[in-house]
This record gives C-alpha cells, structure tokens and sequence, in this order.
C-alpha cells in the first residue's frame, strides 16, 4: 500500500517539528536542505550588483567578496550535507518523506546555480576566465540535474505519498520547481561559451525548454498559493516570510526571458532571436508588473506579523533575500532592453532593500549558529 502523510500547515509548530525526540541531539543532525537558501539569498546579493545599470567605484570589489563569501558557504555546508547523510541517514530520510522539509529539496541546486553564475560573473576577476567558465560548467550542470529531479521527485511524491489538506499550500511548494527556471537564466550566461552551431542551438533550445517548465509549473502553483490565502487567511508566523518565495519564479522568469534574449541571435536563426526579443519584453512587463503587486502585500501582511510581535528568527526569513534578487535581475534586464530609467532606478532601490535584508538575516543567522539555537531541535509545542 502507499504510506500518505497528512499535512496541516497552520499550527505554529509545523517549522523545526522534525527531530524532536530527545536522543537526537548534535548540530549536524539537523543540518536540512533549507541551510542552502543562505548560499542562494547570498549569491544573489553579489550577481545582482555585477549586472546593476548604474555602477560606482567600489561596487564590483564588493560583490565579489559577496560571492567568495558564498561559494566558501556552499562548500562548507555540501561538505557538511554530505556528512550528515552519512552519520544521520534516519534523519535525511525523514527530511525527504517531510511535506514541508522536501520543498526545500530545491534549494541546493539553486545555490550551485547561483554561485557558478557568481563566478562567471565575478569570480573571473580573481581565478580568470578560462577557470571561471569550467567551474560554472560543472555548477551548472550538478545544479541543472539536481533542479530536474526535484522539479519532478517532490511532486510525485505530493501526488502519491502525501494526503495535502486544503489550506495546504504555501510558498515552500514552488522550491522544486523553480531550479529549472535559475538554470535558464545562468545557462544563458554560458551559452557564448558553448561551442557554436548544433551544441550551442541546442543549449539555447534546452533552456527554453526549462523555462517553460518551470514557468507553467510555477503559475499553477502560485494559482494555489492565492487560493490558500483567499481562504484560508494569511499563514502561521513563522511562515510568512515564505509568502516572499513567490517573487522568485516571477522575479527570475523575467530574467531568465531578458537573458535568453540577449543570447538568442548567436544561438538561433534570426526570425527567432526577433520573436524572443519581443517576447522577453511583452512577457517581462506583464510579469514585473504582477510581481510587484505580490511584493507589495507580502510587505503588508509581513508588516503586519511583525506589529503583532509574532515575527521571530527562523531559516524562513532567507526567502527575503533571493526572491528579491531576483526582482532586481528582472528589473535590470527590462532596464537593458527597453532603455527606460525608471527600470533603473526601481533595480537600484530594490537592491538597496536586498542588501539590507541579506544583513539583517546573514548577521542574525551567525548569532544563531554561534550561540546554537539555530543548530537544536525546535522544542514541541501544544
């Protein structure tokens, strides 16, 4: 028969409810996937401003600090992923059978993506182009295969194991399915870097396809989410910051169309590098625009947890990070193609408010490490 999990988000102790039995103890036990979105709300503060319209002494010197900071997170937590699935495989495996935790399944492919993007982008500077592109390569493609299989193993197993309630959804659910969507935008970076004719044209093609994958899946989840909401009323506390995560497929979706774009004429044949132009434009102003509108209530509703004094520390607070990245790319590429300033000027006041965020999140995510309340079981709750 098949196992199913009943899966109630609302009460307050659906975050950390994993691992509460007192014989599980130890820092590396409850090491989840969810620790790489530090790397992604990371990586996304240093390309972000590699690609901002207007630049300034220093900026570039910054980011790639930014960026090393987040490779060197990458490689310290897949060193330690890795041991934990070794020394901890009862827990990794609850991990993957959790309805909350497996979403989370997504994020480290999206730290490879973004961090290989990081070092074709900047990180160039330091170890030269050459390296740069052969790092990327193998980064994005662990991260491409990886995102796929989350893209489909996370649903399948909401479709066949998982007994999903009603007021269900949240913004988690489009983790596994946003991979493909960052392996677009980052595989468009490499595109003039594969080999022209056939590999390239069917590179180009590939990350089509992915964006589309991703896209659709995205739209029909994000469908549920407003559901959800309209229904059932805004999530637990310690779940809002989730509500962020929305602006990542939308966010990167115009990035990933802008980038594609600007790659399309070497990589296609004209007519179809004209369309995709055309496309990235119509298809970017529609979705900023809804996307803007998403981030104005997820700051409403953020807001108002925070005045009820209910919004404290926890992991989820990442999804403040990368999703808005993601508005900042989007709005630098509609910056790029239409020439309007006002798409300039959105980008850089979006990424004042990223890097504001990533600081408040990164300084309070060290002082939970180093004191290890982020490192122990949550306690239960009634």
């Amino acid at each position: 028969m098949t196992a199913t999990v009943t899966f109630r988000p609302a009460p307050r102790r659906l975050v950390g409810e994993l691992d509460r039995r007192p014989h599980r103890s130890g820092s590396l036990r409850q090491l989840g996937p969810n620790w790489f979105a530090a790397v992604m709300g990371t990586g996304i503060v240093a390309t972000a401003a590699a690609t901002l319209p207007w630049q300034f002494p220093g900026l570039r010197g910054a980011a790639t600090v930014v960026w090393a900071l987040a490779a060197a997170l990458l490689v310290a937590l897949s060193v330690a992923w890795v041991a934990h699935w070794v020394r901890f495989p009862d827990t990794a495996r609850d991990h993957r059978n959790h309805p909350v935790m497996s979403q989370f399944f997504g994020a480290p492919p999206m730290a490879l993506l973004t961090v290989g993007g990081g070092t074709l982008l900047l990180g160039s500077d330091v170890i030269g182009m050459p390296a740069a592109v052969a790092i990327d390569w193998v980064l994005w493609t662990a991260g491409t295969v990886l995102g796929l299989l989350t893209a489909f193993a996370v649903p399948y197993r909401m479709f066949t194991r998982h007994r999903i309630d009603a007021d269900a959804a949240f913004g988690g659910w489009l983790m596994p399915v946003v991979p493909p969507m960052v392996s677009a935008a980052m595989g468009a970076l490499l595109i003039p870097h594969t080999p022209a004719g056939q590999p390239r044209m069917t590179m180009m093609l590939l990350c089509v396809a992915m964006f589309g994958l991703s896209l659709i899946a995205a739209l029909i989840t994000i469908t549920m989410i407003w559901s959800r909401l309209v229904h059932h009323g805004t999530p637990a506390a310690s779940m809002v910051p989730t509500l962020w995560i929305v602006l990542g497929p939308l966010g990167q979706s115009v990035t990933a169309a802008g980038l594609l774009a600007n790659v399309a004429p070497a990589a296609m044949p004209d007519l179809y590098a004209k369309g995709l132009l055309v496309f990235s434009v119509i298809f970017g102003l529609a979705t900023w625009g809804f996307a803007m509108l998403w981030l104005a209530l997820a700051c409403a509703v953020t807001v108002k947890t925070y005045r009820a004094g209910e919004l404290t520390f926890n992991l989820t607070w990442w999804g403040f990070t990368f999703p808005l990245g993601t508005c900042v790319t989007g709005s630098t590429v509609l910056y790029t193609h239409t020439g309007a300033d006002f798409f300039a000027a959105i980008a850089m006041i979006l990424y004042v408010v990223l890097v504001a965020a990533w600081s408040a999140v990164a300084v309070r995510t060290a002082r939970g490490v180093l004191n290890g309340a982020l490192l122990r079981p949550a306690p239960a709750t009634s």
